[in-house]
């Protein structure tokens, strides 16, 4: 008895017939030749298990779109935009054109992702706009893709492309600790299922925990990596004026300390003199706020370089790079008491 073939895959194909999954996506998608042999198993394998080959595996190699793809989670913030110049350099340098879309993985029951085989060559993914199972699909019909801030799921040979986070963080929350006598320092997380998140949140645990502060969940705040949530959850935080005493503030990314300081100076606290606060990223205008901001600088545009190169090298068939870890530092300014 023969399954439904809405449930077969081509891994199911490919284990019946006794062949490679590569063969059997070379063989539907006409790009590559197999012997006359394992072209009329494939052929019978497929119409016993009443398997429809995906429109993008029968088209992906004949129709080239020269486009790339970049599917993002939002753009609500200034962080995309080095990200966008450095892939956009790229992609311009090798004759294609840069397609940017939004998705958020948990609209996937609803809403299909706007971009990927059906109208360009290869996708660069950021963060957790796909899930693992969206990407093993992809994958599965051998579908270019290089994820951005994230690592790949332990089972996909994905190549990514991130920045160091944890270090960093910790170097960042002991210098509060050792410079400054920061021993109460409020957290703002960012969102939940991003990599960047965890590692931060890990590094700021490690910094206390290394300095014989312990771990207090009344100091974390939801800020989302993004100014607006970072400001309403501080506002709510003091609203009372009962809340938990603190004296300065890792808010997770500099668009979230955007809304920190807002939030205290609106509170009548005084940046660094009252509430030191630090951020992460090294954005633009971080340098030019008032005052400054103390920080971690990522080459975020050099991820969108590379990731795009290696997107290309993947187009080109080369082997994949695995996971790039970009170093990232340190930036004191003087919203976290210094003088610099």
């Amino acid at each position: 008895m023969t399954r439904r073939s809405s449930s077969v895959t081509i891994r199911d194909v490919a284990k019946q017939a006794g062949v490679s999954v590569a063969t059997v996506s070379r063989y539907i998608n006409r790009n590559a030749p197999v012997s006359a042999e394992v072209a009329h198993r494939l052929d019978k394998v497929m119409a016993e298990l009443k398997y429809m080959p995906h429109a993008a595996a029968r088209h992906l190699a004949s129709r080239k779109t020269r486009v790339i793809g970049l599917l993002l989670t939002n753009m609500h913030n200034d962080f995309f935009a080095p990200l966008l110049n450095g892939a956009e350099q790229v992609v311009r340098q090798h004759g294609y054109n840069l397609l940017v879309a939004t998705y958020h993985s948990d609209s996937r029951d609803s809403v299909p992702p706007p971009i990927g085989p059906h109208n360009t060559d290869g996708l660069l993914v950021f963060a957790d706009s796909l899930n693992d199972e969206d990407l093993a699909k992809l994958h599965e019909i051998e579908f270019p893709m290089v994820l951005i801030h994230r690592t790949p799921p332990a089972s996909l040979p994905l190549p990514s492309v991130t920045v160091e986070n944890k270090s960093a963080t910790h170097r960042l929350v002991e210098h509060l600790i050792l410079q400054h006598n920061k021993r109460r320092i409020l957290f703002l997380r960012g969102p939940i299922h991003q990599e960047d998140s965890y590692w931060r949140e890990t590094g700021y645990k490690s910094a206390l925990e290394a300095n014989g502060i312990e771990f207090d969940e009344k100091l974390v705040l939801v800020g989302d990596f993004e100014r607006d949530i970072a400001y309403m959850a501080l506002n709510q935080f003091l609203g009372n004026g009962q809340h938990v005493a603190f004296d300065a503030v890792f808010a997770g990314d500099d668009d979230a300390a955007i809304g920190v300081i807002n939030s205290l100076t609106d509170k009548g606290y005084r940046v660094p003199e009252d509430i030191a606060v630090v951020g992460f990223d090294d954005l633009r205008l971080s340098a030019f706020l008032n005052p400054p901001l103390t920080t971690v600088r990522a080459p975020t545009e050099i991820v969108g370089r590379i990731a795009a190169e290696r997107l290309f090298g993947l187009l080109k068939n080369e082997v994949s790079e695995g996971i790039t870890l970009l170093p990232t530092e340190i930036i004191i300014r003087r919203s976290c008491g210094c003088n610099s």
